[in-house]
C-alpha cells in the first residue's frame, strides 16, 4: 500500500506466520471476529489506532476490519514495532500501518499524524498520543469524533487528567479499568514479559540479584511475584501508604529508592511517573547497576541526567543495553533506551493475556459505535456485563465450567430480612 510506512514489505510472510502463531492463543477474539463479520458493527467507522504493532495487535486489527471498521494503524512506542508483522498488516491483511521499530521522535508523531490524516470518526489509544495530540494540534478534526478508547494506566491517568481541566472533547472508554484487562494484562502479561525483557537483553542471572521494583499496582505487583520466584531478592519502593503495606504483607521488602539505589542489582520502573530514578540515585548506585522500564513513556529514568553525570556517549554494549559510564568510573546499563524492556527488547504480553485485552479493545469500540450520542465528555470504565462475558467466553475456551447461583441464594444475596 502506498499509504503505509513500514521497514520492509518482504518481511510480511515472516509477518503472517507470527501473527497465526498468537491466534492459536486468542480464542476470545477469534469468537468476536466471527460475530463481527456477521454483524458489521463498526461497518463505515473511520477508525484511527495507535497501538504497539504486534502479532496479537494484528488480530485486533483483523477483528476490527472483520468489524466494517475503516482502520489505520500506527504505533504507539519507536521501539515496540515487530517490522514483520507490521509487513504482513500491509502486505496481506490491507491494513494501512504506519509503524518502523526504532524510529525517531521525528518519525513517530510524523506517523501519527499519518494516522490523523484519516479523518477519524473514534480513536483507539495506547498511551493518548492520538487523542492529545489530536486535542492540541489537530483540533479542526473534533467534529467529527465520536468517542474513542484507551488501552493502558497511563493514557487513562492522561485523558482523565484532560477530563478535570474541562478539556477533553469527546467520551472514551477506559479498557484498562476492566477487570479482564488491567487484572490480567497488568499483573500476569507485565509480570511475565518484563523478566522476558531484561533476560534477552542482558541474560544476566536474577537468582541472587537484588531486584528493585518501583511501584506495587498491578504491573509491579506482577513483576515483583515474577522476579521472587525467579530467585531474585525483590524490594518494592512506594509513594503510596496502603500499597506500600500491601507489599510488605506480601513478603517484600519495602524502602525508599534512596535507599533501594544503593543495594540494588537490577532496577524497573512501572509507575507511570516521571524521574522515579533520578541524579540522586544514580549517584549512589553500584557499577554494573542494570537499569529498565516497564511504564508507559521513556520518562521514568532520567536518561539526561545520567547522560549528565556520564564521561561521554553512552556504549551500544548488547543490542539492547546501553551503558554509561560515570566520571567517577561506575558502569550504569540502561536497558531499550529506558522505553518499555518487555516490547523493546522482547515481545511484549503472551498472546493469551493480550486475548482478554483485545477483546475488550474490540468490544469497547462497538459499545462506542451504539452509545456515543448518550455520553458525556468524559472517561467511562468499560461495562460490568462486557467485562463479566470476556471473562465467561474465556473460561469456556480453557474448557472450564463454574456454578451459578440458584434462585433461593439470588433471592438471600438481595434480602435484608434474612439473617442468622
Amino acid at each position: 500500500m502506498s499509504n503505509s510506512d513500514i521497514k520492509d514489505i518482504n518481511l510480511a510472510e515472516g509477518g503472517r506466520r507470527r501473527i497465526e502463531w498468537a491466534e492459536r492463543e486468542m480464542p476470545v477474539l477469534r469468537l468476536i471476529r466471527e460475530r463481527f463479520a456477521k454483524e458489521k458493527p463498526l461497518k463505515g467507522v473511520r477508525l484511527s489506532a495507535c497501538l504497539h504493532v504486534t502479532s496479537e495487535t494484528a488480530s485486533l486489527a483483523r477483528t476490527l476490519v472483520a468489524g466494517g471498521a475503516d482502520l489505520v494503524l500506527t504505533a504507539s512506542n519507536p521501539l515496540s514495532t515487530q517490522d514483520d508483522v507490521a509487513a504482513a498488516l500491509v502486505n496481506i491483511y490491507e491494513v494501512p500501518t504506519f509503524a518502523i521499530k526504532g524510529e525517531d521522535n521525528v518519525t513517530y508523531y510524523k506517523h501519527i499524524g499519518a494516522a490523523l490524516d484519516h479523518k477519524p470518526q473514534m480513536t483507539m489509544d495506547d498511551g493518548a498520543d492520538l487523542v492529545s495530540t489530536i486535542h492540541k494540534d489537530r483540533r479542526e478534526l473534533l467534529p467529527d469524533i465520536i468517542g474513542g478508547t484507551e488501552e493502558t494506566t497511563t493514557g487513562v491517568i492522561r485523558l482523565r487528567a484532560m477530563a478535570a481541566d474541562g478539556m477533553l472533547q469527546f467520551p472514551v472508554i477506559a479498557v484498562n479499568d476492566a477487570m479482564t484487562k488491567h487484572f490480567f494484562d497488568n499483573r500476569y502479561g507485565t509480570g511475565q514479559s518484563t523478566l522476558d525483557g531484561i533476560i534477552r537483553a542482558t541474560n544476566v542471572l536474577l537468582a541472587g540479584k537484588n531486584f528493585v521494583v518501583a511501584g506495587y499496582g498491578w504491573c509491579g505487583r506482577g513483576l515483583a511475584s515474577r522476579a521472587r520466584g525467579m530467585g531474585s531478592l525483590v524490594i518494592v519502593t512506594e509513594v503510596d501508604p496502603l500499597k506500600a503495606l500491601e507489599a510488605v504483607m506480601d513478603g517484600f521488602q519495602v524502602m525508599p529508592m534512596m535507599e533501594a539505589a544503593k543495594i540494588g542489582d537490577i532496577f524497573c520502573t512501572v509507575t507511570g511517573d516521571i524521574n522515579v530514578v533520578d541524579t540522586s540515585h544514580f549517584e549512589v548506585m553500584k557499577d554494573g547497576a542494570i537499569v529498565a522500564n516497564s511504564g508507559h513513556f521513556n520518562v521514568e529514568i532520567n536518561i539526561p541526567a545520567l547522560k549528565g553525570m556520564s564521561k561521554g556517549d553512552p556504549m551500544r554494549v548488547r543490542p539492547f543495553v546501553e551503558q554509561y559510564e560515570t566520571k567517577d568510573g561506575r558502569k550504569i546499563n540502561i536497558l531499550g533506551e529506558g522505553r518499555l524492556v518487555n516490547l523493546a527488547s522482547a515481545e511484549g504480553h503472551p498472546a493469551s493475556v493480550m486475548d482478554m485485552s483485545f477483546a475488550n479493545q474490540a468490544l469497547a469500540a462497538e459499545f462506542m459505535v451504539k452509545n456515543a450520542a448518550k455520553l458525556d465528555k468524559r472517561v467511562y470504565s468499560v461495562p460490568a456485563e462486557v467485562d463479566a462475558e470476556i471473562a465467561r467466553m474465556k473460561l469456556s475456551a480453557m474448557g472450564l465450567k463454574i456454578d451459578e447461583l440458584t434462585p433461593e441464594q439470588v433471592k438471600y444475596l438481595n434480602s435484608w430480612e434474612a439473617g442468622t
